[in-house]
């Protein structure tokens, strides 16, 4: 049990050195960003393009990345590493929107406050968009980012045609607090820091 607290002090400390303290709720794009990129992994839904499912929502779980940890390190863009032989990213082949949600619950953040993952208070992000290939230019920048917090990702079988993404993002909700969901334009997303 003392190495449990232990894990979850360390990992509060990992979460404040890498992002710093938590944006408050007025600043609802801040909030997007920071959630982010103290994220290493979110919920991508798609359209199922699968027998059986078809047209229906369906989610699942995808390592990502911003950036390299750390403060002022993060892009705001959630880079991805992909195969085509991925059932959700072959929904995308169909039908490239999908949605993103991140959550802090994945941190120590909400544990340390006793925060149930559904509490407004352990805030969680909703980008909608689409999923596109980096071009060879962006490449470095998305295996930097991802390799960074993924360093298994490396060693993944070749034989696989693993690719880089990122999501295109179009809209963004944030639920940090009570009242209900905040909008941020993706405008208001990228011109902040996190």
């Amino acid at each position: 049990m003392a190495g449990l607290s232990l894990l979850c002090a360390a990992g509060l400390l990992l979460l404040l050195a890498a992002g710093g303290t938590i944006p408050p709720p007025e600043e609802a794009a801040r909030m997007a960003r920071f959630v982010l990129h103290n994220c290493d992994w979110g919920a991508l839904a798609t359209l199922s393009a699968q027998e059986g499912l078809r047209g229906h929502p369906f989610a699942n779980i995808f390592s990502l990345s911003d950036g390299p940890p750390g403060p002022s390190s993060g892009s705001g863009v959630p880079y991805l590493y992909l195969t085509d032989m991925e059932i959700s990213v072959q929904d995308l082949e169909i039908n490239s929107n999908a949605s993103l949600t991140v959550s802090l619950a994945q941190t120590p953040y909400c544990k340390k406050h006793r925060y149930d993952p559904q509490n407004p208070l352990c805030a969680h992000i909703i980008f909608c968009g689409s999923i596109v290939k980096v071009n060879d230019s962006e490449a470095g920048l998305a295996k930097k980012a991802l390799f960074s917090r993924h360093p298994e990702m490396e060693s993944w079988p070749k034989d696989h045609n693993w690719f880089f993404a990122k999501f295109n993002i179009t809209n963004i909700w944030v639920l940090d607090y009570f009242g209900g969901l905040k909008i941020v334009t993706p405008e208001e997303y990228y011109s902040v820091k996190p």
